[in-house]
């Protein structure tokens, strides 16, 4: 009897801590974006201990939730030539590298095109050419919406997707893009080096500072006139979450997106808008609007599902020339 109640008690319980895994919330995004953003990461500078921690977290995080590597292992690398202020000697290349992981479609056809939604998850370290302090060298660059929001936002999203793989058709690769602050690096040498046909990529989603919601629920957005539908799926969207899609059909902007279309690929490019704290040693988690975020990270979850069952095919539409 009390081993029939126990078996029973265990079933319940791990069918709860399902469910509760099977959600974004605002608490998950905070403990990531905690992690992420603490000073002890020193800015996520690429090939700095810093760095290297945020790639194991991010590795643990994906294994967690079940995305499986694409290739024998997570880790992407690469070496990143660092930006320099002018009359600087340009130092030697730093190892750090992009963190890939795959969950795959249903679909025996649509399993072979692949969906990418990435975020970058380096930053400034302690100041650099992209920084905006008078004095680079006087605080860590936290860089807790730029972008340990994007990367918050690609393992919660990455984690309920998971939870409902089955309803996925088409396949998702999830990666968290290093050295994009150093001239999208990270995205680059991805799709100078793809572990898919890059052919077979259909469209990328890139989160790039999500953490900070106005009072008008606006989430923004570049390139979705780059697939047919794109601009009516990111509007019908946004009210059922409360939110107001400002919805550009390019303005690509200038995140790791934009390697993916310079390849001909469609992009949407997501963030909730720009504030005094970029590039700034201010941008701490204390000033993240989680809730907020929790929302968004739904809202771009519901368009990668959609976008995997779509029966239509997703093809490129170039920006019209003249625009």
């Amino acid at each position: 009897m009390k081993r029939g109640l126990l078996g029973f008690l265990l079933v319940v319980f791990a069918g709860n801590a399902g469910l509760a895994q099977s959600e974004i919330t605002a608490r998950e995004l905070g403990r990531h974006i905690g992690f992420l953003a603490a000073d002890q990461r020193q800015g996520r500078f690429p090939g700095t201990k810093g760095s290297r921690q945020t790639v194991r977290y991010i590795e643990k995080q994906f294994k967690r939730s079940g995305i499986r590597p694409l290739q024998t292992g997570y880790f992407q690398p690469f070496a990143a030539t660092l930006r320099v202020r002018q009359g600087q000697p340009v130092p030697a290349p730093v190892p750090t590298g992009n963190v890939v992981g795959l969950l795959r479609g249903s679909d025996p056809i649509l399993q072979n095109e692949y969906i990418v939604l990435g975020a970058h998850y380096d930053h400034l370290g302690l100041g650099g050419p992209s920084s905006k302090a008078a004095d680079t060298t006087a605080a860590i660059h936290n860089g807790a919406d730029d972008n340990a929001s994007g990367v918050a936002a690609l393992l919660e999203i990455g984690q309920k997707l998971a939870a409902h793989r089955s309803e996925l058709r088409r396949s998702v690769i999830l990666v968290a893009f290093g050295a994009e602050e150093q001239g999208l690096l990270g995205s680059k040498y991805f799709t100078e080096h793809p572990p898919v046909p890059l052919d077979s990529v259909r469209i990328m989603l890139n989160m790039d500072m999500l953490g900070r919601l106005n009072a008008e629920q606006q989430v923004y957005m570049g390139g979705a006139a780059s697939f047919p539908g794109g601009e009516a799926l990111m509007k019908a969207l946004g009210p059922p979450l409360g939110l107001t899609p400002i919805v550009n059909a390019y303005s690509v902007g200038g995140s790791d997106h934009v390697s993916f279309f310079r390849k001909n690929i469609p992009v949407l490019g997501l963030h909730t808008g720009g504030h005094p704290e970029y590039h700034t040693p201010a941008d701490d988690a204390a000033l993240i609007n989680l809730p907020g975020e929790a929302r968004v990270a739904e809202y771009i979850y519901r368009a990668v599902l959609e976008l995997s069952r779509r029966p239509e095919p997703l093809t490129f539409v170039p920006e019209p020339k003249g625009r």
